[in-house]
């Protein structure tokens, strides 16, 4: 990595020393972004593209990875279905700690994941008391929870995964969120596309045109600002073939003065 590169990653980090996971959540995972009741809320957009990805059938295997999980479960709440492991991963340890609260269901997590499960259930046509059995599998499939690095060739230990590599990642605004520029942004996907196996899919949820978000009261962290041709030419220039892009347009009042983001992609992609 060249200095100028390193000076900068090392800076993001420094950054998140303040990142507080209970602010958060509160920020980006309650109403009005987290509204089950409204059809243009933002969480349940971004559900319903998870859904239907890993719903289609080309999906497939035994592991799934996710890469950057942050304080959040939402994003493997539809293929914790389909895959008999799943590995969770995140930088900071003030994250893994509140995933592990809700995994060892020991109580005292900062958000009530019922709704979400609840609304998973409903998308998947069971009814929303099915929730208790999702939490159950989601529960019983979480293999680990383990310290990840983008920035690095090899983001994982190299005994996380079996030699062949996970079958699917699903990464959710880490990526641009821990960047320095578009260059990092780029290399970033390099390095996640090694821990797939050849085939394997990548499910990507990030933000368009944000330049920063807030990880806590005072806590502003930059972000690599993206457009969709941006997306597109990164992940071409990493190795995957994109299946399909979809675009959400933030509406004037989920624009809550946490973030200057405009609106949200999906991307689904295989590895080459």
């Amino acid at each position: 990595m060249e200095k100028g590169t390193e000076d900068g990653v090392a800076a993001m980090a420094a950054c998140y020393q303040g990142f507080d996971p209970v602010s958060y959540l509160q920020y980006n995972y309650t109403a009005p972004r987290a509204d089950f009741e409204r059809q243009d809320s933002i969480v349940p957009w971004k559900l319903a593209c998870l859904h239907r990805a890993f719903t289609e059938g080309d999906v497939s295997g035994e592991l799934l990875v996710d890469v950057g999980s942050g304080p959040t479960l939402y994003q493997v709440l539809s293929g914790c279905e389909v895959f008999g492991k799943v590995l969770l991963t995140d930088f900071l340890e003030v994250n893994r700690q509140e995933l592990k609260r809700w995994l060892q269901d020991q109580g005292g997590c900062s958000l009530d994941w019922t709704p979400y499960l609840q609304h998973v259930c409903k998308l998947e046509g069971r009814r929303p008391s099915a929730w208790t059995e999702k939490a159950a599998r989601l529960r019983l499939v979480v293999s680990d929870i383990l310290p990840i690095d983008v920035h690095c060739p090899r983001p994982l230990s190299p005994d996380a995964l079996p030699s062949a590599g996970a079958d699917c990642l699903v990464s959710c605004f880490c990526l641009e969120s821990v960047s320095p520029d578009l260059a990092a942004f780029t290399r970033a996907l390099g390095h996640i596309r090694g821990l797939l196996r050849p085939g394997g899919h990548l499910l990507l949820i990030g933000a368009l045109g944000e330049s920063y978000y807030l990880g806590g009261p005072g806590v502003k962290i930059p972000v690599v600002p993206l457009d969709e041709a941006q997306v597109c030419a990164s992940l071409k220039e990493s190795g995957f073939t994109l299946i399909r892009l979809e675009v959400y347009t933030l509406p004037q009042d989920m624009r809550v003065g946490v973030d200057d983001v405009t609106g949200v992609f999906f991307v689904k992609a295989r590895k080459d």
